[in-house]
């Protein structure tokens, strides 16, 4: 065996994949189109607006009562199923091969939700995740700051215990936060130690708490973004008094769940290369309807093949990723490789889906010619986002130069 030569990864489906996939496509091809026929938006709904919001919340009550909404939370806690990793991404997959609506708790179904049942007691289960499974509230997650730069690990918002009555005084800020403005919970990472930075320990002394957002001295305060939207937030804590049965496994082990959370979010990086393939497909269509001569551009269909070649080697990344948690191993260095790969690509498709569409593509929502409700308008100056969120470009190369490819550092004197 030759040292360091990749693992070997098959991609053919288990015939328990196949049945999970085919079950999945059949219980869409039913429930699917009458859902979207009885929830049609209009042309001028906000991702943000209520209307939205309701929607994705019915979406999300009837993928659950067929089983379909948090399929890796097992079947102890949600209808129904145990899944693996490769069924995971074959979900992810189809969903996108459909274009389903998006759930009203995603951060909770995929990250929060798995994190509550690793650590949380079982009292805090039973409060939480029926709220998250059901719709009943809105989550968040509330982990970037502004004085924290790419660093999570420098974050200084406070949480000091105060034993007499039994709870947290917590002070600071967080920005960034998607749907805070419509959440009712979220996972939070508090400094409960405010020396360990200075000592140098700066991994040591967060702790994971959740948070009812209408506590008072709380403070949140949207942001319009680039798109005209306004998803992402700024959240101040003044004072803030929350119970000690709000933190969410031991004091001081917060690095540890955010580490857990992050990774059921680098795994889920799968499913945007999934969305990104299928949204590459839907604009190539688009053209063929309103601006059919881009498609004989010689540049143009160049750049349709290298964005769908490198889309499929994102994807294969991905596999050998979920191969090897399936084997036990570390998904290293593939997943943050992936990482990178869909940040690129998403700017690259959204630049790509304009100029496919011709005068069609730079017409917003509410237009009577707009093309998918301004989709790709929208995707245009949102996709910037991309090499910023969930790690930038240069904190992942940064990672895999020192990491996975072990280049020398500049020499120290």
């Amino acid at each position: 065996m030759r040292v360091g030569y990749p693992s070997p990864v098959d991609f053919a489906l288990a015939p328990e994949d196949e049945k999970f996939r085919d079950e999945l496509r059949a219980w869409l091809d039913e429930n699917l189109p009458p859902f979207l026929e009885a929830e049609a938006l209009g042309d001028d709904a906000r991702l943000s607006g209520e209307a939205s919001q309701q929607r994705r919340q019915k979406w999300q009550r009837t993928l659950h009562e067929g089983g379909w909404a948090a399929i890796h939370w097992g079947p102890e806690y949600a209808k129904g199923r145990t899944i693996n990793a490769m069924q995971r991404l074959i979900y992810s997959e189809v969903m996108a091969e459909y274009r389903t609506p998006g759930m009203f708790n995603t951060n909770g179904i995929w990250q929060i939700g798995p994190m509550i049942i690793q650590w949380g007691t079982e009292e805090q289960k039973a409060e939480w995740l029926p709220s998250i499974l059901e719709a009943e509230e809105h989550w968040c997650q509330g982990f970037s700051e502004p004085m924290a730069g790419n660093d999570l690990a420098n974050l200084r918002t406070t949480a000091l215990y105060d034993p007499e009555a039994d709870e947290y005084v917590v002070n600071g800020s967080k920005i960034w936060i998607s749907s805070a403005h419509l959440a009712t919970w979220g996972l939070f990472l508090l400094r409960t130690d405010p020396t360990a930075i200075e000592r140098g320990k700066k991994h040591e002394g967060i702790t994971a708490f959740v948070l009812n957002l209408k506590t008072p001295g709380i403070d949140v305060r949207p942001i319009r973004d680039m798109a005209g939207e306004e998803l992402f937030n700024e959240i101040f804590f003044t004072d803030v008094r929350i119970p000690a049965k709000w933190r969410l496994g031991e004091e001081g082990a917060g690095w540890m769940v955010a580490m857990g959370t992050l990774g059921f979010e680098r795994v889920g990086i799968a499913s945007q290369i999934a969305i990104l393939a299928a949204d590459l497909r839907a604009v190539v269509e688009a053209a063929r309807s309103v601006n059919p001569d881009a498609l004989e551009d010689p540049s143009l269909r160049d750049r349709i093949a290298k964005l769908w070649t490198e889309i499929e080697l994102a994807r294969l990344l991905s596999l050998r990723a979920l191969s090897k948690i399936m084997k036990g191993e570390k998904n290293w260095p593939e997943v943050p490789f992936a990482k990178l790969s869909w940040s690129s690509m998403a700017q690259t498709l959204s630049e790509l889906a304009v100029d496919l569409l011709g005068p069609a593509g730079v017409l917003a929502k509410g237009g009577p010619d707009t093309v998918d409700r301004g989709k790709w308008t929208r995707l245009y100056a949102f996709q910037r986002y991309s090499t910023i969120g969930g790690g930038s470009t240069e904190i992942q190369k940064n990672i895999i130069a020192d990491r996975a490819i072990a280049m020398p550092g500049k020499s120290r004197s």
